[in-house]
This record gives structure tokens, C-alpha cells and sequence, in this order.
């Protein structure tokens, strides 16, 4: 898989992440790396694990999902 960004730029790029909302293909270059809390169901005990994930999204993707 290539990069999405590097192709419409007329470059090529191997893909090392997908964007998790869009699914565009993404080089080391293109890839933002989103921090993304996980919430588990437990009752009355800590619904939000201590550390967060990993979420790849794109340069149009991250900024679009942190207004949410």
C-alpha cells in the first residue's frame, strides 16, 4: 500500500499506518499518532484504563476528530 498525501503530490511513499476514521494509507511522514482513552464497563470501579491507546489518523482526520 502507498501512501494516500505522497500520491495525490505525485510522490510515492510505502504506507506503514491507516488512518483509523478514513482508511487512507500513510507513510511516516503523513501519520499522527492520537492518543485515544479506553473506557471499559465497570460499575462503580475506574471506567477509564490508566494509560491511553494508539490511534494513526491522518493530517485531515486527527484535527477533524478532536472536536468531537
Amino acid at each position: 500500500m502507498e501512501c494516500y498525501d505522497c500520491s495525490t503530490a505525485g510522490r510515492t511513499r510505502t504506507a506503514v499506518a491507516v488512518c483509523h476514521h478514513c482508511g487512507a494509507g500513510l507513510c511516516g511522514d503523513h501519520v499522527r499518532v492520537v492518543a485515544d482513552a479506553v473506557h471499559h464497563l465497570s460499575g462503580t470501579g475506574a471506567s477509564t484504563a490508566p494509560q491511553p491507546a494508539r490511534r494513526m489518523a491522518c493530517r485531515t482526520c486527527a484535527p477533524a476528530e478532536a472536536l468531537g
